[in-house]
């Protein structure tokens, strides 16, 4: 058996009282409210990115295709669809789903005033499974053989405004010479929380009810949504898919369209690890501390050993076991509180937010094992390699010196 590992652990089951069991529990509390605090940190990160990200997306895709034009008008100049991107997806790597749009503005006359939204008008092709998630009421649009499907589904924010619901019945009028109306019904409420991009101004309905209204043909829309296998691969797909296209089409990353909402999210992840940063150092001088207590308690041990033959590399590692089993011990503690505590959020929800500030309603996890992992490897290489600054002061040590010590 190995000499140090030995007395490391004769000397663990020895300290069941006193000052150095109050210096052990110290460590472990402080290992375990640290990783604890990291892990809880990390996955509601990672929850917050997902949530906002997967609603952005679920509503404009990762990259958009639209009419190369120097307007900054939010309606699109109409682009034939019938591009390889459209007729053959499978042929650009990591393209999961290709769909068209366009957009109309257009004003809700509701009892006491007037509300202006903007119309974006969806296909047969829309991925409502993606969507799925935003829909709180109602169902989607119900598309007809011939002709235009005369529902729309409104935002949570705007069916307030106007005090709509589902089966009601609103007219929308469209900026047109002259100007034209369409009586519509409600089919359904979305809602993303996302009120400043997306609920206070869209309104989803018929693509073929805005060719209708511009005089389109079936083969034309104001763009093209794409959807990726992969968001990790998007400048792969942006290149590939922009050296497929004529150069009178534009083609964008949503992210940079959302570049507001990205960077904020961008400004969450480097603040968490600003945090874990402080947590590490909290931790490693906690622990420093510890071992150099426990280092002057077994001050005669130290001497008896280096007396008895003991080289000094011996005698620190006693002191580093030591130390690693009050990591692995509050690794496992902290494990057990920091996703205990996750776990029941992510179930209950019991902590909420103000989706007008947060985009959410309630605090969001995202289960991200390869993160833990990440964070209980961190946590334990770091301090063990710590351990090894505060035992250097035991080749200092004198035998005789040690074995006086009182």
């Amino acid at each position: 058996m190995n000499l140090s590992y030995f007395l490391a652990q004769r000397i663990v089951k020895g300290q069941r009282s006193g000052l150095a069991s109050a210096i052990h529990g110290i460590a472990i509390v402080t290992l375990t409210v640290g990783l604890a605090a990291s892990i809880i940190s990390f996955l509601i990160m990672e929850g917050f990115q997902s949530t906002v990200k997967n609603r952005i997306y679920s509503f404009s895709a990762n990259l958009l295709v639209t009419k190369l034009s120097l307007s900054n008008s939010i309606e699109e100049q109409p682009i034939d669809i019938n591009i390889p991107l459209v007729r053959d997806p499978t042929q650009f790597k990591y393209v999961r789903h290709v769909q068209e749009f366009s957009h109309m503005t257009g004003l809700i006359k509701a009892e006491e005033d007037v509300l202006g939204i903007v119309l974006k008008g969806v296909g047969r092709s829309f991925d409502q499974q993606a969507f799925s998630g935003n829909l709180v009421e109602g169902t989607f649009l119900h598309f007809p053989d011939s002709g235009y499907s005369r529902e729309v589904i409104l935002s949570r924010t705007i069916a307030n405004k106007i005090k709509a619901k589902p089966g009601d019945d609103i007219t929308i009028h469209f900026f047109q010479d002259p100007p034209r109306f369409r009586r519509l019904k409600v089919a359904g409420i979305y809602e993303t929380n996302l009120s400043e991009y997306f609920d206070s101004k869209f309104v989803i309905g018929d693509l073929r009810l805005i060719q209708r209204l511009n005089d389109w043909p079936d083969s034309v829309a104001g763009g093209l949504e794409v959807y990726l296998t992969d968001v990790a691969h998007i400048d792969e797909v942006y290149n590939q898919v922009g050296e497929s296209m004529d150069f009178d089409l534009y083609i964008e990353k949503v992210s940079d369209k959302f570049v507001q909402v990205f960077e904020w999210l961008g400004l969450v992840s480097r603040q968490v690890n600003i945090l874990l940063a402080v947590i590490l150092i909290v931790v490693c001088v906690n622990m420093i501390s510890v071992v150099l207590i426990l280092v002057m308690e077994r001050t005669q041990m130290i001497g008896l050993l280096k007396a008895m033959g003991g080289t000094g590399r011996t005698i620190r590692t006693v002191f580093v076991y030591q130390g690693m089993n009050l990591i692995l011990r509050g690794l496992v503690f902290g494990n057990a509180i920091g996703l205990g505590l996750c776990f029941l959020q992510d179930q209950f929800r019991f902590i909420p937010l103000n989706p007008r500030d947060y985009y959410m309603s309630y605090v969001p996890i995202g289960w991200d094992w390869t993160m833990v992992l990440f964070l209980n490897l961190l946590i334990f290489v770091v301090v063990t390699v710590v351990l090894w600054v505060p035992t250097a002061i035991i080749a200092k040590v004198s035998p005789i010196k040690a074995i006086r010590f009182d």
